[in-house]
């Protein structure tokens, strides 16, 4: 699993487009990227993550993203032990709760999220590859050992 280091290149490549949302234009990204805005387990500190949606439903509406950095990574802590996310995707702006994506689901997202991008399908298996550390071939195995590796979540507006 990739391990990016805070404040390297790559965080700071990775944290850009959120200055977009906090100038207000995250609207620019339509529905490809979300802003997770989420309270530190720790310390209490608002924190802010920005992720790809690899699906996105109108009914709910329910955001898909998959986590990349594993189960262990600080943001899905967060959200964990601190519920009460807030999410703007698009020009929507809403509290949300998540859940985890069932495997046969996931893998049924990953397949279409691939069947979308078909046309850049050497790049998405590239990235996946780099996530996952192993070569990614976009098969059934490879997608079920994916959805194990790496969670889907899912986000929609809170009824509260």
């Amino acid at each position: 699993m990739v391990k990016i280091k805070k404040k390297g290149i790559l965080w700071y490549l990775f944290r850009a487009p959120v200055y977009f949302y906090d100038w207000g234009l995250g609207w620019l990204f339509g529905k490809r990227l979300l802003l997770l805005t989420h309270t530190g387990r720790r310390t209490g500190l608002r924190r802010q993550t920005l992720l790809e949606v690899v699906e996105y439903r109108e009914n709910g509406p329910e955001a898909i993203v998959a986590n990349g950095f594993g189960p262990q990574c600080d943001w899905v802590r967060n959200i964990e032990a601190k519920p009460g996310e807030e999410i703007t995707v698009g020009s929507q702006h809403f509290v949300a709760v998540h859940r985890r994506l069932g495997e046969q689901e996931a893998m049924k997202v990953i397949q279409n999220y691939e069947r979308r991008n078909r046309f850049i399908a050497p790049i998405v298996r590239a990235g996946f590859s780099w996530l996952l550390g192993w070569k990614y071939h976009g098969d059934r195995n490879d997608r079920q050992r994916l959805v194990q590796q790496i969670p889907l979540l899912a986000f929609r507006p809170s009824s509260n």
